[in-house]
């Protein structure tokens, strides 16, 4: 399959002259305020509106079990709300979320804005390595939330009837496929499909576990004063080790808390920060309070202090609730899976997949290869670990990982882009720093009982991202070193060849040198277009890219032009749309009279230097199972010619 057109680093060989394009674009559909408020409680807040599920009944109930008293109780409730407030409100809401890349958020746009700034320089890969991480331990946290949360929901059914435990793993099965096959009848990542239902079934989840919480601290209200500080200081005084360890589990709080800033994009700041500090957290704090209260009271409840905060006569609404809660939270995993990959692949760091735009609205895709490779990874995991609290042990890790990778990230933005003054940029690092290598260093404890799972899917999506894009940097070089310029060949070709009418657009990698498919048409056909177009497709280091700004062209003379067409990490690469906006090249753009030329390669794996041998075959599979340059670029399936060669690396 050929590779010759995107490239999201290279921005040298610009063009002279832009070309006058179509400045018009479809309005997005506008949301209002309120729309957007609560489309982020039902889309940015599903993950970590659903760990009362499961975080406090892993703590006293799972692999590492804390005593059942008043100091453990209360410190592990003060360790959650302040790290709600540190992890959670300090750095994401108020700090990281003005890192945006020209409103768009998440590991990938935060790279892609730090690159701008540190091309060339030492440390630069280093950088793009942290950011390719932090996507894999993405990828890894969007199998396990689907799979931890939807059994935690449905584990109910168990709590209020244990003869129905048998249930349980089968049911959640069901649910996972179901939810899958809805994602394939293309519902995309619409703002106006999560406010027009999973939003407000949000609220009432929301509500519900907010008066279930206030039902129990009417009980026992001194359980309020376990917000204090103090009683996460005395836990670890009194009790250092179990302290630490408890950490790895309390983290489970704070799960989540990354698409605050990675769906920033869809939703803006002012939504997302509004309905975390009005809606999402008094909700969870309140639960929480409540659990803690009836874990005092009834120390019986510990297997689940969630569904058992439930009155009688509730308990079957709440678990029909809570499971509507979990599938949405699962569902907006799903969707950011997609988006992410849509950045990624954009970005050059996955080969080309099948993206199916399911509305006329920018951000609305669906990924078929993504989605079924996500149902059939939750599958599995449901299977081999059968109950959520042998998952939650896998959980922690990639979440925490992943927050210390945004400090690491965040630090080159405090110093290098926003040129903070060390006197304030430091104690604010030092303090996130000192909490995220904690709560990864206790979940590094659960390794045997599961937390090696997101480590080795982890270690295996980074190794194919970084063999794929050091597979496309060798390709390209490669390619490049036995180029022509274009100049030289214009010169020749143009008396050496017949001309035929209309126009033949080239795709190329580089935005200098003679395509391939271009040689090899006049070797073998010995004839030109009377319009020869060398088009570069580049990917900028932006989500979107002005129109007056999309395309440059140079004229070679004799009928050639050099083309430039320039998109955002988050737009979807339409050529023909695009090239109907070009005013400048000729007369315009008939796409029943312009043939597109696309170059095959088929990579040759050779021990050379470059990459071990390995790499390289499975840099050639995903090669050939890429999906095809004609739908990544919307052209004309009957005005497409492909001509192939063999290349070694």
């Amino acid at each position: 399959m050929n590779e010759p057109v995107v490239d999201a680093a290279s921005q040298s060989g610009a063009p002279d002259a832009p070309c006058a394009a179509d400045a018009s674009a479809p309005a997005a559909r506008h949301v209002g305020p309120l729309g957007l408020a609560v489309g982020a409680i039902g889309v940015v807040f599903g993950d970590i509106g659903t760990s009362p599920l499961y975080a406090l009944r892993d703590t006293f109930a799972g692999h590492h079990p804390l005593p059942l008293d008043q100091l453990h109780v209360y410190g592990i409730v003060s360790l959650m709300f302040w790290s709600m407030m540190l992890i959670v409100t300090l750095k994401y809401v108020t700090v990281i979320m003005r890192a945006d890349n020209k409103g768009s958020g998440g590991s990938l746009a935060l790279l892609a804005l730090i690159n701008q700034h540190t091309t060339g320089r030492r440390w630069g890969k280093g950088i793009i390595l942290l950011g390719v991480l932090a996507t894999a331990l993405f990828y890894s946290d969007s199998m396990l939330t689907p799979a931890v949360s939807i059994m935690s929901a449905v584990e109910g059914l168990s709590v209020y009837n244990p003869a129905l435990h048998w249930l349980v793993v089968p049911l959640v099965v069901v649910v996972v496929v179901a939810l899958f096959m809805l994602k394939s009848q293309h519902t995309g990542t619409a703002i106006s499909l999560a406010s027009s239902w999973a939003g407000p079934i949000m609220l009432v989840y929301f509500a519900t576990i907010s008066a279930l919480g206030l039902r129990s601290i009417a009980a026992d209200p001194q359980v309020i004063g376990a917000l204090s500080p103090q009683w996460a200081l005395a836990m670890f005084i009194a009790d250092p080790w179990h302290g630490f360890i408890a950490m790895g589990t309390a983290v489970l709080a704070v799960t989540g808390a990354e698409a605050l800033y990675a769906d920033m994009g869809q939703f803006g700041r002012s939504p997302i920060r509004i309905s975390w500090l009005v809606f999402v957290l008094p909700a969870l704090v309140l639960n929480y309070l409540g659990q803690a209260a009836l874990l005092l009271r009834d120390p019986s409840a510990v297997h689940s202090p969630f569904y058992l905060l439930a009155p009688a006569g509730f308990e079957w609404p709440l678990l029909i609730i809570a499971t509507m809660a979990a599938v949405i939270a699962a569902k907006a995993v799903i969707s950011g899976a997609f988006l992410v990959t849509q950045q990624a692949i954009q970005l050059g760091f996955i080969p080309r997949m099948t993206i199916r735009h399911t509305s006329a609205s920018a951000g609305q895709i669906y990924i078929p290869a993504i989605n079924w490779a996500l149902m059939i990874a939750v599958i599995l995991l449901v299977l081999v670990f059968e109950r959520s609290r042998n998952l939650t042990a896998a959980y922690g890790i990639a979440v925490t990982g992943a927050m210390l990778i945004d400090n690491l990230l965040l630090a080159v933005v405090l110093f290098k882009l926003w040129r903070w003054k060390p006197l304030f940029a430091l104690p604010l690092l030092g303090l996130f720093f000192a909490i995220d290598a904690t709560y990864l260093g206790a979940n590094l404890a659960k390794i045997p009982d599961g937390g090696w799972v997101p480590l080795l899917m982890g270690l295996a999506i980074f190794t194919l991202l970084t063999t794929w894009s050091r597979g496309r940097a060798l390709m390209r070089q490669n390619m490049a070193e036995g180029a022509l310029p274009l100049e030289v060949f214009t010169r020749s070709a143009h008396t050496s060849a017949a001309r035929v009418p209309g126009t033949a657009v080239f795709m190329a990698s580089a935005a200098a040198g003679v395509p391939s498919a271009l040689l090899h048409n006049i070797k073998h056909n010995k004839v030109l277009h009377e319009r020869v177009v060398v088009l570069t497709v580049q990917i900028d280091d932006v989500p979107m890219v002005e129109p007056a700004e999309r395309v440059v062209v140079k004229d070679m003379g004799q009928g050639f032009y050099r083309l430039i067409m320039r998109f955002g990490f988050m737009e979807e690469t339409d050529v023909p749309a695009a090239l109907s906006g070009v005013t400048v090249c000729g007369e315009p753009f008939d796409m029943m009279r312009t043939s597109f030329f696309l170059s095959r390669q088929t990579l040759i794996p050779a021990d050379v230097p470059g990459m071990a041998l390995w790499r390289e075959m499975l840099f050639a599979w995903m090669l050939r199972n890429a999906a095809d340059a004609m739908g990544f670029f919307r052209l004309p399936t009957n005005r497409v010619v492909e001509l192939g060669s063999q290349l070694k690396i």
